[in-house]
């Protein structure tokens, strides 16, 4: 089971008319690990978002009053063991002002159906460890995060 959001917020995906919300929603994240968003990088990725052939989709997050106050990028990613596929978020920011409000918890409400429906086995993600907000939201989802380490190999 997991946590209900608190307040009500709508969950949709991202269409062409959210390029002017979604924008600063993407340049927050980029902020939030202080990598500034590129034009050329936000075009790429709105470019990705918007083609229906390309892996990565993308939600909207928007309270009551209409504000968006979230975004996430979620694409299909193969599991061999398994024979199928889980959803690996990519991206997810909420602006500071909508942090705890539930607006996270309505975005992993859509992405549990989005698992569901895609009979996704699972939904990961990773984290910076100084991420400690967000690593206390996920271990209500989790318990604790997963006893995969990640490495990375930078090609220059």
């Amino acid at each position: 089971m997991t946590p209900e959001p608190e307040n009500t917020f709508t969950v949709t995906p991202l269409t062409p008319a959210c390029q002017s919300e979604w924008r600063p929603l993407f340049d927050g994240y980029g902020e939030f690990y202080k990598t500034p968003v590129r034009e050329e990088v936000a075009a790429t990725v709105w470019s990705w978002l918007m083609d229906p052939g390309h892996v990565m989709e993308g939600l909207i997050a928007r309270d009551s009053d209409g504000r968006a106050v979230g975004m996430a990028h979620i694409r299909a990613c193969p599991r061999s063991l398994a024979g199928g596929y889980v959803g690996f978020l990519d991206d997810m920011f909420v602006t500071p002002e909508a942090r705890g409000s539930g607006a996270a918890a309505a975005i992993f409400s859509a992405l549990e159906q989005m698992a569901a429906d895609r009979q996704w086995g699972a939904i990961r993600w990773i984290t910076q460890h100084f991420n400690e907000r967000g690593r206390s939201f996920y271990d209500k989802y989790t318990g604790g995060p997963s006893d995969f380490l990640m490495y990375q190999w930078k090609q220059d």
